[in-house]
């Protein structure tokens, strides 16, 4: 029963915003934890055919950033991708926002949750199990991007079932 409707709403997710408060309700059906007040920034991560950052979390913020790169090159080139792929990021990232730092660990309760609630035949599974599967689409080949160190754009509206209020 949960599985079919975590699918369904995970089909509706349209926005990071819809897509996070998917990743939001089913680390709390998983593991029973939950944060409110993160913020959602984009930036230029850099890219790199063999490898790149998807996203990250600085400890002691409120601030999960994600690499723009790799989600500019999925919807130019793999769209059936681009919800898979920043479900399983912002996944990632938001259990690190719960304390959880090593990434073995992370990386493994992220695959769990994705096989538990979503299918082993998921595409987030499978990219959760096995992103080297999948880097060729994340990255755009042959070309070596720096990152970027000078601007985070940060997205409105990101967390939005942690306000109770409209200002």
């Amino acid at each position: 029963m949960k599985m079919k409707n975590i699918g369904s709403q995970f089909e509706d997710a349209i926005t990071l915003a819809d897509i996070f408060e998917v990743v939001k309700t089913v680390v709390l059906l998983s593991i029973g934890k939950s944060r409110g007040g993160l913020m959602l920034g984009m930036a230029n991560l850099g890219n790199h055919p063999q490898g790149f950052f998807g996203g990250f979390f600085t400890i002691g913020s409120n601030v999960i950033v994600m690499n723009k790169i790799p989600l500019q090159r999925l919807k130019d080139t793999k769209p059936d991708l681009f919800k898979p792929y920043a479900f399983y990021i912002l996944l990632h990232e938001y259990i690190h926002s719960l304390g959880y730092m090593d990434e073995k660990v992370v990386r493994n309760m992220v695959y769990k949750i994705c096989r538990d609630m979503l299918g082993e035949d998921h595409l987030s599974t499978k990219i959760s199990a096995d992103t080297g599967n999948f880097i060729k689409h994340f990255t755009y080949p042959d070309c070596i991007l720096n990152p970027d160190q000078t601007c985070i754009e940060l997205v409105n509206g990101f967390d939005r079932s942690s306000v109770s209020y409209i200002a």
